[in-house]
């Protein structure tokens, strides 16, 4: 199953994000089987304050393991978590 993993940073947390970023990749590590997309959030400076990646696991339980475990969430970083069963209706640019 598709899950939307949609974070939104606290404000004025660019810091925490980078210092914390190594612990953070080094968990992504573990789980690029499950992440079908990803990338970041942007503000309108062009500097990130967000997240959404698209994972691919069994259930719900299993997506919010997966965002609960991300070391970002015991430092702090989120102002907001969003996981959310996603259902794919496009893909490089044509209709599925």
């Amino acid at each position: 199953m598709l899950f939307a993993v949609i974070r939104h940073d606290k404000p004025n947390s660019l810091n925490l994000r980078l210092s914390e970023r190594p612990k953070h990749l080094l968990y992504l590590e573990t789980v690029l089987d499950k992440i079908m997309y990803g990338g970041a959030l942007l503000d309108d400076a062009g500097k990130q304050g967000g997240s959404i990646l698209i994972i691919d696991v069994a259930d719900a339980a299993e997506a919010d393991a997966f965002a609960i475990a991300d070391p970002y969430v015991d430092a702090g970083l989120f102002a907001t978590t969003s996981v959310r069963q996603f259902r794919l209706v496009f893909k490089d640019g044509a209709w599925l």
